[in-house]
């Protein structure tokens, strides 16, 4: 069986009351967020947050969340994504309060279509802008935050979202185009 498999299968186990299942899980799932988390703060050296006090802040959130239900691997991740996202921007805004604009954390980007091309965004900003484009466009906020703070590649967000990841390419592109002219 796949991990995968075995991470949806414990996931719905979960839901539906089982706490020995909650227990298997907690490794597998406290592994692959703490890879994730380790991504995400290696491309962005400048948060203040640790590794451990994101994976463990992203972790009791994430478990303490009684009524979503987790389809499955890839959505239970994409909402992980989300919430790391209002973890590093809680944490972003608590440490720089009385310095805004001073020391901003900024996010560096690698884009998997141009990896030689790198894109630096400050959090508080991109924050903001990402609250603007969910109005507009929910779905292509989504994949900002997947790939931002998720670190989602278009063929995993495409499986997350159920459409091709042509359209996940497509959508990304405009997403790119707006944020960026957000931000100028």
């Amino acid at each position: 069986m796949s991990k995968s498999i075995q991470l949806t299968q414990l996931l719905n186990q979960w839901q539906t009351g089982n706490k020995q299942a909650l227990d298997d899980l907690t490794p597998m799932i406290y592994h692959e967020l703490r890879q994730l988390a380790n991504s995400q703060l290696q491309t962005n050296r400048s948060n203040s947050i640790h590794c451990t006090l994101l994976v463990n802040e992203a972790y009791i959130r994430l478990i303490d969340v009684e009524n979503i239900n987790y389809n499955d691997r890839n959505h239970f991740f994409s909402i992980a994504a989300r919430i790391m996202r209002r973890v590093l921007v809680d944490n972003f805004r608590k440490n720089n309060a009385d310095k805004r604009g001073n020391n901003a954390t900024k996010l560096t980007f690698v884009d998997e279509e141009q990896e030689d091309i790198k894109h630096s965004i400050e959090l508080d900003y991109l924050e903001e802008a990402l609250i603007k484009l969910e109005k507009l466009d929910q779905r292509q906020a989504d994949i900002v935050t997947m790939r931002f703070f998720g670190g989602l590649k278009s063929v995993e967000i495409a499986e997350i979202l159920s459409v091709s990841t042509r359209t996940i390419r497509r959508e990304w592109v405009m997403a790119r185009m707006w944020l960026f002219k957000e931000l100028k």
